[in-house]
């Protein structure tokens, strides 16, 4: 299986017979890169690549994910989609054109992301952090999605119980130099905010891939409105598997003090990760997909990363009314 390959230099991504070949613009360096080595390519810096490399890409069924400098996805390459199935695509725009069923299917995601934060804040909770309000806040939320009636108002109620939910953060990491106060986004206006931008920008992207390896559209979201963005369904997967990969790796890196203040700098008003700091985290987040855990119903142990390659089969059997969907909930 090949392996996630980030590029933070600044250069040319380009092919050279049947390898990938880098070659970094500010120290001359080369890299060439097995293409069996590669299963996608994210790009922070600013790199040239020509249509011979994506005709390359597309031909390996690569995908390759664009940010920004400020650390925000901007797009992917995404190859022609070799695995489209029709009667999903079919059952998946009926899901969504019927209102009852997109709900249905909108407040399954919310239940379990509402459901994974309790989860990380319970872990706290039970190692001395007083945490017992916010977690009675969570469990309202979650009767409170039951009784909602169209997704705008679910919408509200996810939002709201994600600012409950960060309002612990400053509890469960207790560090003057990382506060946390608000969530903000654009710009982040520190760096635990800056963070989590980064970590849920990952998290969008990895999605996309795994979607990629099914046969479902990512272009149809349920929690999501699908309207002229490309993607959202990974918008709406992304929901229940934030808490548990993108924070506790956050909580993990600050606990072990394997990130600090000098991985960080301002530009424009905001807080954002340097390349250091960047690579520190996808290091650390890398080292949490690939952390494997007991799965319930297959009775043994696969990745996180595979979790959500699963979590995305149990959609398509919903869809074609095999098994209803009921989403992940991680047991720590």
């Amino acid at each position: 299986m090949g392996r996630r390959l980030y590029i933070f230099k600044s250069g040319r991504l380009s092919r050279k017979n049947n390898t990938l070949f880098i070659e970094n613009k500010n120290d001359n360096t080369k890299r060439y890169i097995p293409v069996e080595n590669v299963s996608e390519i994210h790009i922070f810096g600013e790199v040239d690549f020509n249509k011979d490399a994506l005709e390359f890409l597309s031909q390996n069924e690569i995908l390759l994910h664009l940010y920004n400098k400020y650390e925000y996805y901007t797009g992917s390459f995404y190859p022609r989609e070799h695995l489209r199935n029709g009667e999903i695509l079919l059952k998946q725009a009926e899901h969504y054109q019927q209102p009852m069923k997109r709900l249905e299917i909108a407040r399954k995601f919310v239940e379990g992301s509402i459901k994974n934060m309790i989860t990380v804040i319970k872990y706290y909770n039970n190692r001395g952090k007083e945490l017992s309000s916010t977690l009675k806040r969570l469990s309202d939320f979650l009767e409170e999605i039951k009784s909602v009636k169209n997704v705008d108002s679910l919408m509200g109620v996810e939002g709201n119980s994600r600012d409950a939910y960060y309002g612990a953060f400053d509890t469960i990491i207790n560090d003057e130099n990382f506060p946390f106060n608000v969530r903000s986004r654009r710009p982040p206006s520190n760096e635990l905010n800056a963070m989590i931008s980064f970590g849920n920008s990952i998290m969008y992207s990895t999605i996309l891939s795994e979607i990629y390896k099914t046969h479902l559209d990512p272009s149809i979201g349920y929690l999501h409105t699908s309207n002229f963005r490309r993607f959202s369904l990974n918008l709406d997967v992304s929901e229940i598997f934030k808490p548990i990969l993108v924070d506790r790796t956050i909580f993990s890196m600050l606990n072990k003090k394997t990130i600090k203040k000098s991985d960080f700098s301002s530009h424009l008003n905001g807080i954002y990760m340097n390349e250091n700091g960047k690579m520190r985290f996808i290091e650390a987040l890398e080292k949490q997909l690939s952390t494997t855990v007991q799965h319930p119903k297959l009775k043994r142990k696969v990745s996180y990363k595979y979790m959500i390659r699963l979590e995305l089969y149990k959609l398509e059997k919903h869809f074609l009314g095999d098994e209803e969907y009921e989403p992940y909930v991680s047991r720590w």
